[in-house]
């Protein structure tokens, strides 16, 4: 009899690259308290009345041209990821979405009928840091669908893995291929957030951006600081492939509004560095575990086009940890490993 499962959670994507769906989809994703934390009254009027009606209609054409005969790129991507770890683990094993599509209470539903002896389920959120745009929002919205559910089972969470081994050997080893050719540099590019929300979320309200070198003294605040635990995953997989100090950085994506967030900005960095001298450049973005329109278009077509008018020669983005079998083997280990 089966006692445990595994429930893989990722963002969403629209059900469609038609606006209608992409708006219905921005719609729910940005009135998220956690993803733009503002007053209830303020969001709406921001989100419904100014971002989505004009942003829909140019996200859409941005979702047609990633959009594959299988779907979203990033469910695509999930559902095989899923089937993967199943047949690796033996557990059976299903997915979720915070947003859109495949919300976790139905899921677990299914879980539940097709399933009745569970005793745990295994919830691994498909964000390695923590931010409450991401995890946050992702988890809270799991265990609240859980709870409403009243389900028999125990659900068990993984905790960020940003600097676990096994996590920093697959993106290692899906990199490696990549800096065994000649390149200028690397780019650890991950989503941003506004810096507000790192503040928001350091328990000691004193230390995240209020010190100097913040990320490098040790604090209770690193537990649920995103910009300490990127720069965790950045150092953890230079060290472990040897690359360079001088050939490797970091930067945020993503940006959306006018407020401070995260620096320094990816796409600013990809403007200067042709200047610098770096020609043949290299980008990989560890915060987003499945190809999805961050990568595959901001970065594959608006990136590239960035770093090529100011004067780049080569630009290479690599693949997210998608479904490699490195990945796979990861996961295992962090839904098999005591918490």
């Amino acid at each position: 009899m089966t006692k445990k499962a595994i429930l893989l959670l990722n963002l969403g994507s629209p059900k469609s690259p038609e606006t209608k769906d992409v708006r219905s989809y921005l719609n729910e994703f940005l009135m998220d308290e956690k993803v733009i934390d503002i007053p209830y009254l303020l969001r709406l009027l921001l989100v419904k009345g100014i971002i989505t009606r004009f942003r829909a209609p140019k996200s859409a054409k941005l979702y047609q041209s990633i959009w594959t005969k299988e779907g979203s790129p990033l469910v695509v991507i999930t559902e095989k990821l899923t089937k993967q770890v199943e047949d690796f683990t033996g557990y059976p094993t299903y997915f979720s979405m915070r947003y859109a599509t495949d919300a976790p209470q139905d899921v677990m539903k299914r879980m539940h009928n097709e399933h009745p002896e569970l005793e745990e389920v295994v919830l691994l959120p498909l964000y390695p840091h923590y931010a409450m745009s991401s995890y946050e929002t992702g988890v809270d919205y799991a265990v609240k669908a859980y709870k409403n559910g009243k389900f028999p089972f125990e659900l068990r969470i993984i905790p960020p893995y940003y600097n676990k081994g096994h996590y920093i050997d697959a993106l290692a080893e899906i990199i490696k291929p990549f800096i065994e050719k000649e390149y200028d540099h690397i780019v650890f590019s991950y989503h941003g957030i506004p810096e507000r929300h790192v503040r928001k979320t350091d328990v000691t309200k004193n230390h995240c951006l209020q010190m100097n070198n913040c990320c490098n003294v040790a604090s209770d605040a690193h537990q649920y600081c995103y910009r300490h635990q990127v720069i965790e995953t950045t150092e953890h997989v230079a060290k472990q492939l040897h690359i360079p100090k001088e050939k490797y950085s970091y930067a945020f994506q993503s940006r959306l509004g006018a407020d401070a967030w995260l620096k320094p900005y990816t796409a600013k960095r990809l403007e200067e560095m042709p200047e610098e001298g770096i020609k043949n450049l290299l980008v990989v973005c560890p915060a987003f575990v499945s190809d999805c329109l961050e990568t595959l278009e901001e970065m594959h077509e608006e990136g590239k086009e960035i770093f090529m008018n100011a004067g780049g020669e080569k630009f290479e983005v690599i693949p997210c940890l998608n479904n490699e079998t490195s990945w796979v083997k990861s996961i295992h280990q962090l839904v098999t490993e005591p918490t």
